[in-house]
């Protein structure tokens, strides 16, 4: 049978359609293989099986070091990059990321719990360096390439959506399975399947992202000429330009404050379920369960942005996110009687606060992307140059600040509760890793207070982000595309 001939667009491109919104998702998709292990279960892994308990706040923290210098330079190359590839360099930098976070995903969880301390603080920095390394270098391009696929708002809240949808089957995966397969009867971790569930995910990202390589059509046009004339890129001028664009800021203090809050509720949810619901394998399946706003809400993402505009469909989504943060806070003060071993009704309630919050998030997720393509497109309205690689990775550095921030602070909370080794170090300067059934009910109390807390910080942080910051809204929006667009034909 014939194959199907491609319809081409009036540059001679394939046209936009579901193949470009499938491919996108996948990318997302072999980003979160990845990183849906760092954020669920590596604060566990290092506290409860390697007994770095007393360190992790601190190296965590000391890491994002790292990343202040990891983004914004690999950004910068990947901008001043200007060599001829067989496709685009977008795609060449991914497919070296998705190689090496086989490799780093696996070294972040090295089960070696009977090693001296300094070693596993070595072990850990090392992981989380390559790690995070290989995660840029495929994650930065990544999120650039949403500005090239396509011009038109329509599409790109299209793929900003489906890149949603690729990040929540990332996330599901290792949620639902993963709580299955690594702990043991007693609720403990087991830090040997840990690695292995690492390196599968490693290799599942790869293939996914293969799949988006082979998939993506590139059809805005950036190729610059190069003489001896044209300024050499210069990145601290490029950093100024991001500090003045307002969409790029504005959208970035939403990312922090929902990854701060949500990352941060993510490490005292695993807890939560440990030893005030005592049931940690559910706890996945309600996330997932959680999700169903998302999914619901996806499909119409392209009509009601159209109709409505990113900016302000994103405002309705931060309130209904505060809202549900607001019921899950209120709710247990002396409305539900709750006691050790009798939490039912409340898991009742989580369960409709995390829905009121997916519907949120569901909202917001499906535009987030799509208005950050928006803050490159403003960064070459108001300066002449695009600068993919430097908006975004600084956007992505910010991100990945909060990521560590989150579980930072959570733990540092969590320490001052009681969450704390159980044993003082041996003659070797071995920790003992914490033991979550000598926790008191008290303590498991206090932590269901945090967690809403944290969530209720997230709903707030995004609007004041997407509400008060980020200026693009619908009117300003199609001015700035349609001069962009004019300049261009010029």
């Amino acid at each position: 049978m014939a194959k199907k001939p491609v319809r081409l667009d009036e540059n001679g491109n394939r046209r936009f359609g579901m193949r470009d919104c499938l491919a996108y998702a996948a990318g997302d998709l072999g980003c979160n293989m990845s990183f849906a292990l760092k954020g669920t279960i590596m604060p566990l892994f290092w506290t409860q099986v390697m007994g770095l308990s007393a360190w992790y706040s601190l190296l965590i923290v000391i890491l994002q070091v790292w990343d202040a210098i990891n983004d914004p330079l690999i950004g910068s190359i990947v901008d001043a990059d200007r060599h001829k590839y067989k496709r685009n360099k977008f795609l060449q930098y991914m497919w070296v990321g998705s190689i090496g976070l086989i490799v780093g995903g696996a070294l972040c969880f090295l089960p070696f719990p009977g090693a001296p301390t300094w070693a596993k603080i070595i072990i850990f920095m090392a992981g989380y360096v390559i790690w995070d390394a290989f995660y840029t270098v495929a994650n930065v391009p990544y999120g650039s390439l949403l500005s090239l696929i396509s011009n038109n708002p329509a599409d790109r809240a299209s793929l900003s959506a489906w890149r949603s949808i690729g990040s929540m089957v990332g996330n599901m995966l290792p949620m639902v399975l993963l709580p299955f397969l690594v702990y043991n009867p007693d609720k403990s971790l087991n830090g040997p399947m840990v690695f292995v569930a690492a390196l599968v995910m490693g290799v599942l990202g790869f293939i996914f992202f293969q799949f988006m390589i082979k998939n993506t059509e590139v059809r805005v046009d950036t190729e610059v000429n190069v003489n001896d004339d044209q300024p050499k890129f210069n990145v601290i001028k490029a950093m100024g330009n991001f500090v003045k664009n307002r969409p790029a800021v504005g959208a970035t203090l939403a990312a922090m404050g929902m990854f701060i809050g949500m990352q941060g509720a993510s490490t005292a949810v695993s807890v939560t379920f440990q030893i005030y619901f005592k049931n940690p394998q559910i706890s996945g399946i309600i996330s997932v369960f959680a999700m169903i706003p998302i999914v619901v809400f996806t499909p119409l993402a392209r009509k009601m942005v159209t109709k409505y505009g990113k900016k302000e469909l994103s405002i309705v989504g931060s309130i209904c996110y505060i809202i549900g943060g607001v019921f899950l806070f209120a709710a247990p003060l002396g409305i539900i009687p709750v006691s050790d071993g009798n939490t039912g009704v409340d898991l009742i309630v989580y369960v409709v606060a995390q829905l009121v919050m997916s519907l949120g998030m569901g909202i917001y997720s499906t535009v987030s992307w799509a208005m950050m393509g928006d803050a490159i497109d403003y960064n070459e309205w108001k300066t002449g140059n695009r600068e993919e690689g430097i908006v975004y990775s600084l956007h992505s550095f910010f991100r990945k600040l909060a990521q560590g921030i989150g579980p930072a602070v959570a733990l540092a909370i969590m320490k001052g509760m009681g969450y704390v080794n159980n044993a003082n170090p041996d003659a070797n300067g071995v920790f003992t890793a914490i033991d979550v059934n000598l926790l008191s009910w008290e303590f498991a109390l206090e932590l269901r207070t945090l967690v809403a807390i944290l969530y209720l910080v997230a709903g707030i942080m995004l609007f004041v982000g997407l509400g008060l910051v980020y200026n693009l809204d619908k009117k300003t929006l199609n001015k700035m595309t349609e001069e962009l667009t004019a300049r261009k034909g010029n």
